[in-house]
């Protein structure tokens, strides 16, 4: 199922909208961080380009104007499995102030709006702050997922397949207190 066309979706702190190509240079900057790197490996330029800005599955994480991370949205196209998956990431100095966890929350609040009843994540199992800003916003550990990720130098490591539906929460998930 294809995304709409994104309206920016405002909070009091976080604002998801589409990727322009002024977002190209910021993406790559956050991207390179030791901190994000770790578990976003090998963006380069070309690849920001192609994955976020040519690519309307992503969504811009902006704080007060400035592009702070990103997330990508990807619906599923059959109606029998309403499923939406959502990977995203946050630059170093923004982290702490649940950011992340207002944009998943209102990303996820749209995607229960229009007809999804699950979203799934997916963090490699070793990024234990992430799991902890997932599991406050609801999302249950469903089970491990085996040699999922190739890792630099080719080893493999698993993920945690993580899932919240929207009988748990059919208003979708709490959002952090401002």
């Amino acid at each position: 199922m294809a995304l709409p066309i994104l309206a920016p979706i405002v909070g009091p702190l976080v604002t998801l909208r589409a990727a322009t190509d002024a977002d190209r240079d910021p993406l790559v900057g956050i991207l390179s961080e030791p901190e994000v790197s770790v578990w976003w490996v090998g963006y380069t330029p070309e690849r920001v380009q192609s994955e976020f800005i040519e690519d309307e599955s992503s969504r811009i994480i902006e704080v007060e104007g400035q592009c702070v991370g990103a997330m990508f949205v990807l619906r599923g196209e059959d109606p029998e499995y309403p499923t939406t998956v959502m990977h995203l990431f946050l630059a170093t100095g923004f982290r702490g102030r649940r950011i992340g966890e207002e944009a998943l929350a209102r990303a996820i609040r749209v995607e229960f709006a229009e007809g999804i009843t699950r979203v799934t994540l997916d963090p490699n199992i070793h990024n234990e702050g992430a799991i902890r800003s997932y599991e406050r916003l609801g999302f249950k550990r469903i089970g491990v997922l085996r040699d999922y990720q190739v890792r630099p130098g080719g080893h493999l490591e698993d993920a945690l397949f993580m899932d919240l539906t929207r009988s748990d929460f059919p208003d979708g998930p709490p959002l952090p207190p401002r």
